[in-house]
């Protein structure tokens, strides 16, 4: 993918915020109502359906949006969500089914916005952004994540507001003490899964630490978008076949390939980190690492033992490393590099497979169509797609832009904690893969999930699995 090495700061024309009457809609928090927001003063509040810590810093936001040029008569009004993301995305269908016209701005999973775009649910962007925006998505933005904002003929219905990104997190400090000196290369180049557990492993066992790898493998979402995803791309396998060619469908119409040997052997790997090279189903070049809590462990129960001290390595998104890496945490002691590797990309069978692939999450932003304040919702998005709101958020929330350019910028590198990550980041990013969503991933997904999940577990039987799995996902494919 190639993509111009910066963005020309621009001014959007400001424009005419036109007031509306709010309606009373329903709450994150509770169900009792949050009441309306009421424009006066010619003032137009766009109330913005956002994540619980943009709340925090709402009024740096707000401030930032307005030296980037947004008018001084639109305000926003962050409605703090769930941190569950399925639960953002139902509450979200129930407002969009009922025609609500607040909030007039949403943050959209990347991993359920398309389905919204084909119940025809968002507004068409394509129709209502300046030109120079709409190229600005497609020539600049990371273009993975921009595909999960668009229709099959391309039209924008959101824009990428930041990329989430999986990456190794270790402990350098333990690593220094077992007598491996971290390599400054890992912060680019990665290293085989092989090295990498049998590395974890000797760092577990000279330290005494408690565990050696911590990641995800709860049956829940985060299981089939992303860890299982990761595991199984790094050997060259795929959900189906080429993803360049068929991430997004055509559904029903493309190779399920869940059960070709790198799959497998993703899921024979996971399990002897997991079980150790004793148990059935595992391979015998690899070193167990990780405990079996770790199947019942999301992203933040499984980061709580890293945070603690009681971990050499753990895998998690950008968030985290924020957290581990502040001062009063490890500070310059964490290390981050990108996902590990089975099989090099000129190895793998398809294209997009192999080498350090990092699942690929993130936020864009939609807007309401039943907005009645769509004018002054259109005029924060473009103000949202300046550099320097890019920046802004970096050192805010450690939010990553959407132009991974921007990371090679000296205002990225002296971002506190994030800084020093820019180069692992923009690796990562680079090397992102989205997970398969169509309007049948979340049936797909859910049984993904608890398919791999079991896999995993004590007793599971790899090949079986992952046959049974194809099946099933074909299945769905053909049913649609």
């Amino acid at each position: 993918m190639t993509r111009d090495s910066g963005t020309s700061r621009r001014q959007f024309v400001k424009a005419v915020g036109a007031s509306g009457a709010a309606v009373g809609l329903t709450g994150y928090v509770d169900d009792t109502g949050i009441g309306n927001v009421q424009d006066d003063g010619g003032t137009t509040t766009v109330r913005w359906a956002a994540d619980s810590n943009v709340d925090g810093v709402s009024e740096e936001i707000q401030q930032a949006l307005y030296d980037n040029g947004l008018s001084n008569d639109v305000e926003i009004d962050v409605l703090a969500g769930s941190n569950v993301t399925d639960d953002r995305q139902a509450q979200y269908q129930q407002w969009l089914s009922a025609g609500r016209e607040r909030p007039d701005l949403l943050m959209m999973d990347s991993g359920w916005t398309i389905p919204f775009i084909v119940r025809d649910q968002l507004l068409n962007l394509s129709q209502e952004l300046p030109e120079e925006r709409l190229s600005q998505i497609n020539d600049e933005y990371l273009q993975n994540l921009a595909l999960t904002g668009q229709a099959d003929n391309g039209d924008i219905y959101g824009v990428p507001f930041f990329p989430d990104i999986a990456t190794i997190q270790y402990r350098r400090d333990l690593f220094e003490e077992a007598g491996h000196s971290p390599q400054d290369s890992w912060a680019t180049d990665s290293v085989t899964w092989q090295e990498f557990s049998e590395i974890v492993s000797d760092v577990q066992e000279q330290t005494d630490a408690d565990m050696g790898f911590t990641f995800q493998a709860q049956a829940y979402e985060g299981l089939a978008c992303c860890d299982f995803n990761e595991f199984m791309t790094s050997w060259g396998g795929a959900y189906f076949g080429n993803p360049q060619e068929n991430l997004f469908g055509p559904i029903g119409d493309r190779p399920v390939t869940l059960g070709e040997q790198p799959v497998v052997d993703s899921v024979r790997m996971v399990r002897t980190f997991i079980h150790g090279s004793d148990a059935e189903g595992t391979l015998d070049d690899y070193q167990q690492i990780s405990p079996q809590t770790v199947l019942q462990w999301s992203e933040e129960p499984s980061r709580q033992p890293f945070t603690s001290g009681n971990a050499v390595a753990h895998r998690n998104w950008t968030y985290s490393i924020a957290t581990n890496g502040a001062e009063d945490q490890f500070g310059e002691d964490l290390g981050v590099m990108p996902i590990p590797y089975a099989v090099t990309e000129d190895d793998a069978e398809y294209p997009g497979t192999g080498g350090p692939t990092s699942a690929l999450g993130g936020w864009l932003t939609s807007v309401n169509p039943n907005s009645q304040n769509q004018e002054a919702a259109l005029e924060v998005i473009t103000t949202m797609m300046n550099e320097d709101f890019m920046f802004r958020l970096f050192e805010l929330l450690g939010w990553v832009p959407p132009n991974t350019d921007l990371l090679e910028d000296d205002r990225a590198q002296e971002v506190e904690v994030m800084g020093r990550y820019v180069d692992q980041l923009r690796v990562a990013a680079n090397a992102g893969l989205p997970r398969p969503v169509t309007v049948v991933w979340p049936q797909q997904s859910q049984r993904i999930a608890q398919q791999v999940n079991s896999a995993y577990s004590e007793g599971g039987n790899p090949e079986q699995a992952m046959s049974q799995l194809q099946q099933a996902v074909q299945q769905i494919e053909e049913d649609a």
